[in-house]
């Protein structure tokens, strides 16, 4: 499953912090977006590392989930695209 997370941060460690935590997860496509394909178990425990982060009273984070119409909604403008799952895995 494909999910949007983004944040507005005014603290620079902190706002470093969650970058660094969602590097860990997921592609940013922005400076404070990131694009993460997650199961289950990725999303709980992306879940458990962000909400370690101590964020100030006017700070936010969103987490959106996107289902397959959303995906097959987004229109990108400029250079990008959207995070795929790939089709098979090298191990």
């Amino acid at each position: 499953m494909l999910y949007i997370i983004c944040y507005d941060i005014s603290d620079d460690r902190i706002r470093n912090e969650m970058s660094d935590r969602l590097l860990g997860f997921g592609v940013r496509i922005q400076e404070s977006v990131f694009e993460c394909i997650l199961d289950p178990s990725g999303y709980a425990r992306m879940i458990g590392s962000v909400q370690n982060v101590r964020l100030a009273s006017l700070d936010k984070l969103r987490v959106y989930k996107a289902c397959q119409n959303c995906l097959d909604a987004i229109r990108i403008y400029g250079p990008g695209e959207v995070t795929q799952d790939p089709d098979y895995y090298v191990v």
